[in-house]
């Protein structure tokens, strides 16, 4: 597998607001505005030809998709996709009561009865992290174009292949991180790579939201109303128990990637985007955690702090913290260090504070470029220009923020336990995260009440990354290794890079 070492320089991309300025501007003088496009099925599009969309995936996140299709311009939503049965029949009862007698949708189990109809435009991909990936390609080989929700991809491997299937084929994908459409957010790493403030020195994102234990459910027939076999698709899973349907499935390996690619997936997006843009990956990584308190059914951490290094020496330090307990302080957000001592705190708005100061100031940057209309109308204006350059997080964005936290997670996968402790490693001689962890021991020692007489860490060991190979090498990495690509089950397997 091939990475991608040299984005395009500001200078050759097309702006953004440019590009949207000179649409109108064709609109408003009466012509047609025509684009030659690619493979992608809409190929030629007039400005303001209706985009037909499908929705694949229907509880939660699904809903908001379908809120932001139908408050989107000239938008229909064709298909709406669902393997459990009750799941898409209330959902196409609710869409009808709103359409108020113009209802056209179809509703089917599998996304391929849409991908197969000429006059789909684009699919929206909102199901289990597990299929993300798969759909993205399959849209891809349709000739659709693909809102995808994060993260991306379940493994390295295959958000390598949908990388190249946007490649191969010429569709826009877009990715479901949002603040990738805040033009404060792309103006503060704007000035941060262009020297308007000090260089960035750590990229800091926490995905701490309370959350509690899913108990045990036992083995058991799937329901009635449910594919089960569809909606495992490619994860391999030995039985069914009712914590993977509808939510819970982000808690276990084979089908999530707990909250450091759940609700993190957009906090470490936002720390990656901050990175130098010649850094592809990270060149080494490391986790510690835990899931504590809970003594459930689920796999994957509550607790993790984890570090990533690149090659340039900047750092990704990220927080898990979904223990609840009194005084639990929410924390969804980023924080930037810098090198002369600065930290820059906010979210599009933002505030920084300078070495030696005892307060923070407001720190005026000028907006970033973005394509317009939130991440919705974002979408849609690429898909109606054919555009993949115009999406907001695009299929790049998206590989390597998800890589970034799959790095992670793979050290803590391969992890062993170690005492509770303040110092329980020195992160490879890194100061700066021994300190940041400790911040997080205490947490959860003063707290949450953790102690070591009842609690153990996981620690995660320091793998190194190659960016060009996309492969783990050095100490660990025949371990590491095994954890890039994950089983697939019989037809619905993730092809080759060579097959895509």
């Amino acid at each position: 597998m091939k990475s991608d070492h040299q984005p395009a320089s500001p200078s050759t991309q097309p702006s953004r607001r440019n590009f949207l300025k000179t649409s109108a501007a064709a609109s408003l003088a009466g012509s047609s505005f025509l684009i030659i496009g690619t493979k992608a099925s809409g190929a030629i599009k007039g400005a303001n030809d209706r985009v037909r969309i499908a929705v694949a995936g229907l509880n939660g996140r699904g809903q908001s998709h379908i809120n932001g299709w139908n408050d989107a311009s000239n938008v229909e939503i064709a298909y709406v996709v669902d393997p459990a049965k009750k799941v898409l029949s209330r959902t196409m009862a609710s869409m009808e009561r709103r359409a108020a007698g113009n209802f056209n949708t179809k509703g089917i189990g599998d996304i391929r009865g849409a991908l197969d109809d000429s006059n789909l435009d684009a699919i929206s991909i909102a199901t289990p992290n597990h299929w993300h990936s798969l759909m993205t390609i399959w849209g891809a080989q349709a000739g659709k174009h693909v809102y995808v929700e994060k993260p991306m991809s379940h493994d390295i491997a295959e958000g390598r292949v949908a990388v190249e299937a946007q490649k191969k084929y010429g569709v826009v994908i877009q990715h479901g991180t949002q603040r990738r459409s805040n033009a404060g957010v792309a103006g503060l790493h704007e000035a941060l790579k262009s020297g308007k403030l000090p260089r960035l020195k750590i990229a800091y994102g926490y995905a701490c939201k309370p959350r509690n234990g899913i108990g045990f459910e036992p083995i058991s027939e799937p329901p009635a109303d449910l594919d089960w076999e569809h909606w495992k698709g490619p994860a391999v899973i030995d039985h069914y128990h009712a914590n993977y349907v509808p939510y819970d499935w982000h808690w276990f390996w084979p089908t999530g990637n707990g909250d450091l690619n759940n609700q993190g997936t957009h906090q470490l997006d936002v720390a990656r985007w901050a990175i130098d843009d010649d850094q592809t990956h990270p060149v080494r990584a490391m986790a510690i955690g835990g899931r504590f308190q809970w003594d459930d059914q689920g796999e994957t951490p509550n607790t993790m702090f984890a570090m990533a290094e690149y090659a340039n020496g900047q750092m990704v330090f990220f927080n898990v913290r979904n223990v609840n307990y009194k005084d639990y302080k929410r924390q969804v957000i980023n924080e930037y260090y810098l090198e002369d001592g600065s930290v820059i705190t906010g979210e599009g708005r933002y505030q920084i504070l300078r070495p030696g100061a005892k307060s923070p100031e407001p720190l005026e940057i000028e907006p970033g470029d973005v394509t317009p209309g939130g991440n919705w109308n974002a979408f849609i204006a690429a898909v109606r220009a054919n555009d993949p350059s115009m999406a907001n997080g695009n299929v790049h964005d998206a590989h390597y923020g998800c890589v970034l936290g799959h790095i992670m997670n793979n050290s803590y996968r391969l992890g062993s336990e170690v005492p509770f402790s303040a110092k329980p490693t020195d992160f490879g001689g890194n100061e700066d995260a021994v300190e940041h962890f400790g911040r997080l021991h205490r947490i959860m020692s003063d707290g949450v009440g953790l102690s070591a007489k009842d609690a153990n860490y996981t620690l995660g060991p320091m793998l190194e990354f190659d960016p060009s190979s996309e492969r783990f090498v050095g100490e660990r990495s025949e371990e590491a290794n095994v954890l890039l690509k994950d089983a697939d089950n019989p037809g619905y397997e993730i092809p080759s890079v060579e097959n895509v």
